[in-house]
């Protein structure tokens, strides 16, 4: 098979960069997009050539797919990924993968049990300031780590009226705009055992925050007994920032899309990388490699698997859960509480 029938849910920034990624590849043939706006779809679908739909149950139904590349949100299609998946057709989900944890559980064993793929796209594995910051922990770079923290600051950016949602969503801050940096210590160091969460919404009717997902978090984690990490998360207060600091004995490593730097533990620096944001780059380098685990999936392995994002739902679906009871909880038990396929609760950790 020499490209992959391809088809798109959802036409917002997210799926049309996943688009355009997707033609650059060159391994997938764009058949049909979808969007609940059947004037955006079908302008879409003009400048590429292929079939729009405004109902993502009739582009399934009518169609058979290699691929389906979601973008949309699983309150409009999560019902037509599952009917996806049982034709035989390969998913990638723009991250997070699901609304919750039991969600992206029941979707990872679905998809094991027909024999296909189901991907989740975080472009921050491929962006090169993430990378080397990898590279340096694993070849021993920096020893007795005692501290990971993230702030992550969106305050200005805009996004739509049914993230406030909990039932659409599924959640706030911390699951919507805060995935790829959890994704990035989760992936990166020894999964959290515990996780304490403060979550509130700034919203002045204190009977409405009731109903509203969070618009600011703070979260501690405990990986051990020498390994803590916090998490600062806001989309009301600005301005907008992402990055990673990681403190040991005698070191400093701060990282995020444009640079990485090491520092000495007063936080004078003795090394700074700069980097383009290459956001087009990353998400184009995503699709080649899940087209490529498609294709030839002997020879090269899936970077983004969802039972191995599950480890990160675990830990956002903890902080929830913390929010809610006062007490700090365990991502292990959250793993352990889904009837789905058995799952391996921490795979390839030692």
């Amino acid at each position: 098979m020499d490209y992959l029938k391809t088809a798109v849910f959802g036409l917002d920034d997210g799926g049309q960069s996943m688009l355009k990624a997707a033609l650059q590849v060159g391994s997938f043939k764009i058949m049909a997009v979808a969007d609940k706006d059947i004037k955006l779809a079908e302008s879409v679908a003009g400048e590429y050539g292929c079939i729009a739909y405004d109902d993502y149950r009739q582009m399934v139904m009518q169609n058979q797919f290699d691929c389906l590349l979601v973008a949309a949100g699983m309150h409009h299609c999560a019902e037509y990924i599952r009917m996806a998946m049982k034709k035989k057709a390969n998913v990638l989900k723009l991250a997070p993968p699901a609304r919750n944890f039991e969600e992206a559980a029941e979707l990872v064993a679905l998809a094991e049990q027909e024999g296909v793929k189901f991907a989740i796209a975080n472009p921050r594995r491929f962006t090169p300031s993430f990378l080397d910051f990898r590279n340096f922990l694993q070849e021993g770079g920096i020893e007795q780590i005692s501290l990971v923290t993230a702030d992550c600051k969106f305050g200005g950016l805009p996004y739509p009226l049914w993230h406030t949602d909990p039932k659409l969503a599924g959640g706030g801050v911390l699951l919507r705009n805060c995935y790829s940096l959890i994704d990035q210590i989760v992936w990166n160091f020894p999964a959290p055992q515990q996780v304490y969460s403060l979550n509130t919404s700034q919203t002045a009717d204190r009977q409405q925050r009731l109903y509203l997902t969070e618009d600011t978090a703070v979260v501690t984690l405990k990986f051990g007994e020498n390994l803590s990490g916090n998490i600062v998360a806001s989309r009301t207060f600005g301005p907008v920032e992402e990055y990673l600091k990681v403190y040991s004995k005698n070191m400093l490593l701060t990282v995020s899309d444009t640079y990485f730097k090491v520092s000495d533990r007063l936080g004078d620096g003795c090394k700074l990388l700069n980097y383009e944001n290459d956001v087009s780059g990353c998400m184009k380098a995503l699709l080649g490699n899940f087209a490529s685990s498609v294709l030839s999936p002997q020879e090269n392995k899936l970077v983004s698997s969802g039972r191995e994002n599950l480890i990160n739902m675990a830990v956002i679906d903890s902080a929830y859960l913390s929010a809610r009871t006062g007490m700090p909880e365990e991502p292990a038990r959250i793993m352990n509480m889904v009837q789905a396929e058995p799952v391996n609760i921490w795979p390839d950790r030692k």
